[in-house]
């Protein structure tokens, strides 16, 4: 509160050595001869009311009620009313204050009674002045108040983008959890040699799919290691009914993705692809340099057994947009017998 009565006392004194200004001003231009006098001072605060009223009407009613919200008519209009009133009021004010300065005397105040329109246009040019500051206050601070909604705006874009990745996220990997689980507890029961190497495998991809994913990026390598030990394990359940051919080309540097870019697409051939004639097909490929990475993975497939699409291949290319809107073509193609994904991603304004 009394931060506020501090703002508005400033303001008034401001107010006051502005309008204090003006008057030196008026009293300035209006002398003859470079000569004040006594007549030149009192005429010149007969057109202060006039200048301050005009000027205030401007600045607190013209420009921020009607200019500023684009009702240009009215402005335009109120603009209008407001010359006429006050060349009136100037007019009038210039014969009262030389007939009050000289009794009627006009012909002793030679030096007043300058071009009339001359004296108007030193009152609008006050006016103007003072409006068109006024007029860049109002687009200074409503800039400002833009670029603060702006900002707001773009904070709360990137939290909901951040929320429905982590939501993508959520959904992309408890498949096969339970298929493998059921697996490993039968080479357990078996006593089998590979439940060790499964266990490990197991343990490194929930490593990955529980702490690795809520990094922005991982190197390409980790990713394409992690479909490795998702392949080992998707065999040692599928045994003798699986053939992957997995190939990786000038993968080696270090390129960074977003994290479970590739492995969901595995995921899916897995949980989607048709044995026939006794085996799961699948062959999976990386082609890399510099500045993209082609992927490409396809697996046998019967369409008329084929299950509706599910939230998987709809997340993938929601993650897609949402990460590298622009910088990637996703091509599924899909017959009788084949199901084959091409992805191909840009890494050149990654």
């Amino acid at each position: 509160m009394l931060r506020i009565k501090k703002d508005h006392i400033i303001q008034a004194i401001l107010h006051l050595l502005f309008w204090c200004a003006v008057l030196l001003f008026f009293t300035l231009i209006f002398s003859a001869d470079n000569t004040i006098n006594s007549n030149i001072i009192y005429f010149s605060l007969f057109l202060m009311p006039i200048t301050i009223g005009t000027t205030y009407i401007s600045i607190y009613k013209l420009i921020p009620n009607y200019l500023i919200t684009k009702r240009y008519f009215l402005f335009g209009l109120y603009t209008l009313y407001t010359v006429i009133i006050s060349v009136f009021s100037i007019l009038f004010s210039v014969f009262f204050s030389i007939a009050f300065l000289t009794d009627f005397m006009f012909t002793k105040v030679e030096s007043l009674s300058r071009n009339t329109l001359f004296i108007i246009a030193c009152v609008y040019l006050v006016v103007i002045v003072v409006s068109a500051f006024k007029l860049l206050k109002l687009n200074l601070k409503q800039s400002k108040y833009n670029a603060k909604l702006e900002a707001k705006i773009l904070e709360a874009q990137l939290k909901l983008k951040e929320q429905e990745l982590n939501y993508l996220k959520m959904q992309i990997h408890p498949h096969f959890l339970f298929n493998t689980l059921n697996t490993m507890y039968g080479f357990a029961l078996k006593k089998a040699d590979e439940t060790p190497e499964m266990i490990l495998k197991l343990s490194n991809l929930l490593d990955y799919l529980l702490y690795q994913i809520d990094k922005p990026l991982v190197l390409l390598s980790e990713e394409i290691n992690h479909i490795k030990d998702y392949i080992g394990l998707e065999q040692m359940r599928f045994n003798d009914t699986l053939s992957v051919n997995f190939s990786e080309t000038h993968c080696s540097e270090p390129v960074e993705i977003a994290p479970m870019l590739f492995l969901p697409f595995v995921e899916n051939s897995f949980k989607h692809g048709k044995i026939k004639n006794g085996t799961l097909t699948i062959d999976i490929s990386f082609k890399c340099n510099k500045n993209s990475i082609y992927f490409n993975i396809k697996n046998s497939h019967s369409k008329s057994s084929s299950k509706k699409p599910g939230i998987g291949l709809e997340n993938i290319k929601k993650r897609l947009e949402l990460l590298y809107k622009n910088q990637y073509s996703l091509n599924i193609i899909e017959n009788n017998n084949l199901f084959e994904v091409e992805l191909k991603l840009s890494l050149a304004d990654v």
